[in-house]
């Protein structure tokens, strides 16, 4: 799984451009480039997974809020066989409480918001090589202007 710390601490040293060789700053672009929509694309593909993982897990507990899993199936995921600790089945609109608090609910929500989290940040990196070749550019240009050309 890709690591958001991880990805940050690649980009701050990945964005740095030496003043001094801009030539083969120029030509960094591309590997730049291809690296983080290499980190991009695998990011897309963790989210899928997690949401279609979201999906299963919904119709679970469907079934199991609902009494309509068998105690195998609830044995197998380890759950308690009583998911309203002996209270009274709620009224189905009450339902979105247990749903919205249900830790199983929960952890996959907070996966899915951060490979979200890791594909914004991988299109404001790819945003940036983008524009790279413009900065070093720049930067070329005030050179030219600062010494007089």
């Amino acid at each position: 799984m890709i690591d958001l710390q991880n990805v940050l601490s690649q980009w701050e040293t990945d964005s740095q451009i030496n003043k001094l060789d801009l030539d083969e700053e120029s030509r960094k672009a591309s590997n730049l480039h291809a690296k983080y929509l290499k980190l991009y694309s695998l990011a897309k593909i963790q989210l899928k997974r997690a949401e279609l993982d979201q999906k299963i897990l919904l119709k679970d507990k469907w079934l199991y809020y609902g009494g309509k899993m068998d105690a195998a199936a609830i044995d197998d995921k380890g759950w308690k066989y009583d998911p309203f600790d002996g209270m009274s089945k709620p009224l189905k609109g009450d339902m979105e409480m247990y749903y919205s608090t249900d830790e199983d609910i929960v952890r996959i929500k907070a996966q899915i918001d951060y490979q979200k989290t890791i594909i914004e940040t991988l299109e404001e990196i790819m945003g940036a090589i983008r524009w790279r070749g413009q900065h070093i550019k720049n930067v070329l240009e005030f050179k030219k202007f600062t010494s007089g050309m």
